[in-house]
């Protein structure tokens, strides 16, 4: 029966256009997007996921930064320790040379004395971003080295930690105390026996003797600084290999976020194809459903 008031064929092909209609714009946004999940009304579950990870990898990006000032403040006090130890093996030269008869030792000890004052001049200077790893009282630094979600969704930063020691055997090489360098404490400021530290001796009236002891202490001293700067390089190593892991971890986040909600734009370009062919197919059928009601006209002329 075909009726004049109601127009089943129209309907159902309109109700087609409109569903063709939307899935067209649906792929149109995935391509312009390149997103398959945009928004949580895509794919509530997988929006989360996407959406934490990411905030996680911001955190894992500001950890990378802080491995690298971290990287940063190691260098400079292995490049600190590594000339001092030159100095001190100078000074070592300088007391072997006193050591042969007839040597004047007010002439070496000038020598000595700038070396001495080199040694606090590194000290010194071995500071980054305000902090000093070569000339500091006992106690504990640290580098941030990674950001941690559990199992339970728990989130932690975890830290590299570096114990300084101001100790005659520790590994730095004056203590410091209100952000003034001591020369009385750490390696080369610690008095060890009756010839003073190796900044404060003085051998211009030292016996052969005492030359001697000033000798054992600079071995000593060159034994703690060689074991401080492998120490530093062992740390700047880890720091290295850390850094990198973080940096891999990140690009596999973001490929695991791709996967949950990247469009395939290979398949959502064939599926704009196919929908606009059908979108064309639903208006010539929407087309031939309305003109049928006016076939109906030829039948009363």
């Amino acid at each position: 029966m075909t009726s004049i008031n109601t127009n089943s064929s129209a309907q159902a092909a309109l109700q087609t256009l409109r569903s063709v209609n939307k899935g067209l714009n649906q792929t149109q946004n995935h391509v312009s997007s390149g997103y398959r999940v945009e928004k949580a009304s895509d794919n509530a579950a997988y929006w989360s996921i996407a959406t934490t990870m990411r905030s996680d990898n911001k955190a894992l990006s500001a950890v990378s930064d802080a491995l690298g000032m971290g990287a940063a403040k190691v260098d400079t006090a292995y490049t600190a320790m590594d000339s001092a130890i030159d100095v001190v093996g100078d000074i070592k030269a300088k007391l072997v040379a006193a050591t042969e008869n007839g040597v004047d030792k007010a002439k070496v000890q000038e020598e000595i004395g700038q070396l001495q004052q080199q040694l606090l001049s590194i000290a010194q200077s071995a500071s980054f971003n305000g902090e000093n790893w070569v000339a500091g009282a006992t106690g504990t630094v640290s580098v941030v080295s990674s950001f941690v979600r559990d199992g339970s969704n728990a989130v932690s930063v975890t830290t590299t930690d570096y114990a300084l020691d101001s100790s005659t055997t520790g590994n730095v090489l004056f203590g410091m105390s209100g952000g003034i360098v001591e020369t009385s404490t750490g390696i080369l400021g610690t008095s060890t026996g009756t010839v003073g530290s190796i900044y404060s001796m003085d051998i211009t009236n030292f016996t052969s003797g005492q030359i001697q002891t000033a000798l054992t202490n600079v071995e000593s001293a060159l034994k703690a600084m060689t074991s401080a700067g492998a120490a530093l390089g062992s740390l700047s190593k880890r720091i290295d290999n850390q850094d990198d892991f973080v940096n891999a971890l990140s690009d596999s986040i973001d490929s695991g976020v791709g996967r949950l909600v990247d469009a395939d734009m290979e398949e959502e370009s064939s599926k704009l194809s196919a929908l606009q062919t059908q979108q064309q197919l639903a208006i010539q059928s929407l087309s031939i459903a309305n003109s049928s009601s006016q076939n109906i006209l030829s039948l009363f002329r």
